[in-house]
């Protein structure tokens, strides 16, 4: 049955309070991005109150359009030199063990934007040498080879590209994108790194079914991906997509155990699952 009034399960207080504020305000003073607060998810108020929060580099204007995102669409500010150092004092300040560094698409640079993920890591790495990484790259259209080359001198790392949805709603859900081209993107990223995991994320209840779904598990083990998350799309804005399908806990708890089934080493399905959320846990299968 598709449900399209928000369940039950699915609504959540967000939480305010001396450690959220503190956070929102160390981010505004540092003048820096979070993938939490643009793209508008449900585990902000989560996030910030344990002292976590994933970065968004390169600004917060994106060069795709994606219908899903609530991230602003336009032509991007100049990179930002001073972002590393600035992103590392925050990991500092913040005292992270595990950092997600993400990005907005930046279609308008020759690299895709690697040169400053290598940057920013490598300028945490300096600054607090024992933190763990997570990085969630943008599909570096025009330049796949070319930006996994530059990121090897910042390993190791969770190498992390979002799938986001079936092959069937690309058009409508992801123009500009390619399912091919993700898939090969992370397969680029296995084959080219030794020993590090690889990782993505699908969003439900865009209207696909179930056999597209199993479809895109297993292409995403064919192509070498370790980790997955699962979660039910939430339209973050009044121009985004509207949901078709609410999903029901008890079936997030069936995908999880397919992609387990299928091999994924590292799996969580909920319906507030995010593609960084809790993504310093180490095996929450």
């Amino acid at each position: 049955m598709r449900m399209r009034q928000k369940p039950n399960w699915l609504k959540i207080k967000l939480p305010s309070g001396g450690k959220l504020e503190s956070v929102r305000g160390l981010l505004a003073d540092n003048c820096l991005h979070t993938v939490c607060q643009s793209a508008a998810c449900p585990n902000l108020g989560d996030c910030f109150c344990r002292g976590t929060a994933t970065f968004l580099i390169m600004g917060n204007v994106c060069t795709r359009n994606c219908r899903f995102c609530n991230i602003e669409n336009g032509e991007p500010e100049p990179l930002d030199s001073s972002e590393p150092e600035r992103v590392a004092e925050a990991v500092k300040i913040l005292g992270l063990k595990h950092t997600v560094i993400t990005s907005v698409t930046r279609d308008d640079l020759p690299d895709g934007g690697a040169t400053h993920f290598h940057n920013c890591i490598n300028e945490v790495r300096r600054h607090c040498p024992d933190v763990k990484f997570e990085i969630l790259t943008p599909d570096f259209r025009d330049c796949q080879e070319q930006a996994i080359e530059i990121l090897r001198d910042a390993l190791p790392f969770t190498f992390a590209h979002n799938i986001e949805t079936v092959p069937s709603l690309y058009p409508i859900a992801r123009a500009g994108g390619s399912y091919r081209q993700s898939l090969n993107l992370l397969r680029i990223a296995k084959e080219k790194y030794a020993n590090i995991q690889t990782k993505s994320s699908i969003m439900l209840g865009l209207g696909e079914i179930d056999a597209e779904v199993k479809a895109v598990l297993v292409d995403l083990r064919d192509a070498g991906c370790d980790r997955i998350t699962i979660g039910q799309y939430l339209k973050p804005s009044r121009n985004s997509l509207e949901v078709v399908e609410y999903i029901t806990p008890e079936k997030f708890t069936r995908w999880k155990h397919k992609a387990i089934e299928l091999g994924f080493s590292w799996v969580i399905s909920s319906p507030f699952a995010r593609s960084s959320y809790s993504a310093g846990q180490e095996s929450p299968i």
